[in-house]
This record gives structure tokens, sequence and C-alpha cells, in this order.
């Protein structure tokens, strides 16, 4: 598959990117605004990976990323997932994936606290700002970039994933199993994001309260 990662030079698009380049052999694209910031994230993750690059990594401006990809993850903050989807959206069509890692997460005195739009979630609000007839996922929201982007780093965590189309659903539970560590969970509707979401901050509080439990996942035994 052709694997567009908008904002594939951030944390998560950094992390999603280094284990898909390394423990799947699709074509991975970075997708950036700028085409250059694109090709200088490539090249880093070219040279980290040396032998153990078994993708085909390439770059491109977000547009171009996202034409002809089977499946688009949109690597960027919450508050930019509706300009970045707006901005693609005719490259967008009934098959292409849309995936969104992406949480609203506040923080005060006391923590991080989960912070979600008015449409119920982030993963309902991609979909708003999709094309009607795009199938929107979410998955990977409750992975760390820091765990993601230490490759020697074993995940064993668990990624559940929502969405209101089966066939869609089914592409990102296949795609999220193929990187070394992860189980992917059926996690039903699309609107059972906001449940998924807010376990977020709830892991980054617990990783900053405890020792020894930096950059936390989920896994349901």
């Amino acid at each position: 598959m052709r694997i567009a990662l908008l904002g594939g030079t951030g944390d998560i698009g950094k992390g999603l990117a280094l284990r898909l380049a390394r423990d799947t052999a699709h074509e991975v694209v970075i997708g950036s605004r700028k085409a250059e910031k694109a090709a200088a994230a490539s090249e880093e993750y070219v040279e980290r990976l040396g032998d153990d690059l078994t993708a085909d990594l390439a770059s491109a401006a977000n547009a171009e990323a996202a034409s002809g990809a089977n499946v688009v993850v949109v690597c960027v903050p919450p508050y930019h997932v509706s300009d970045t989807v707006e901005a693609v959206a005719d490259e967008l069509t009934e098959d292409t994936v849309l995936v969104t890692p992406a949480v609203g997460i506040d923080r005060d005195d006391d923590g991080f606290h989960y912070d979600p739009p008015s449409h119920g979630s982030v993963a309902e609000l991609v979909a708003d700002a999709a094309p009607d007839e795009v199938p929107v996922v979410g998955a990977f929201q409750n992975l760390a970039a820091g765990a993601l982007t230490d490759l020697d780093h074993e995940l064993g965590f668990d990624v559940i994933v929502t969405g209101d189309d089966d066939d869609a659903k089914a592409t990102v539970l296949t795609l999220a199993e193929e990187i070394d560590g992860l189980r992917a969970l059926d996690g039903g509707s699309l609107r059972n994001s906001a449940e998924v979401e807010s376990m977020t901050p709830l892991l980054i509080n617990l990783a900053m309260e405890n020792d020894g439990m930096h950059d936390l996942g989920v896994s349901f035994h």
C-alpha cells in the first residue's frame, strides 16, 4: 500500500514513519506543508534506519503525498486537523482510508486533561472535515511518540481502532499489527473515539507522577 503521513515530520509522524519503514514493505510517504521539510525528514529517517529500512520511503508536500495513497494518516495537532484535511480533500477518494491519531489535551497545574472538540472527538471532527465518501478511522491515539521513535523500545501495546466503515477499519487493524509489538483491537464505531482519546492524558499523568513509567501505552488482558 501507499501510506501518506501528513505532518510526518512531527513527533507522532516521525514515530509512525520509523516503525512503518522498518517493519513493513509498504510505500511510506512523508508529507509536510513544505516539500523541503518533508524531504529533510525523509533523509533523516533513511539515515537513521540504515540497513533496517524495508519500506520504500519517499517525501512530498501534503497534497502530493495524499494523492493516490491507500491510507492517509493526519499526524498533526488537533487544532490543525480540519485545515489539513480540507487542504488535501481533492486528493481523497472513497478508496482512501483517512486515519487520525490526534487527541485534544489541555494542561494546568494539576496535570493533563482531555479537551474534546464540540464534535465529540477529534476523529469525528476529521470526519466532518473530510469529503462524505471518504471513510475515517481513529487509531494510534494512545501511543507515546517517545516509545515509537526509540526503536530499541519493545512496544507491547494495544491499538484501539474505531470507524464506521468495516473495510476501512479492517485495513487499519491489519496495518497496525504489521508494526512489531502492536496488537490491534476493534473499538467499534467512530462515535466511540472519545473514550479512546480520553485515555491519552491519563497515560501522560501516570507517566509524570510515577517513577519508571515513561512512555506508557495500554495493554488489555
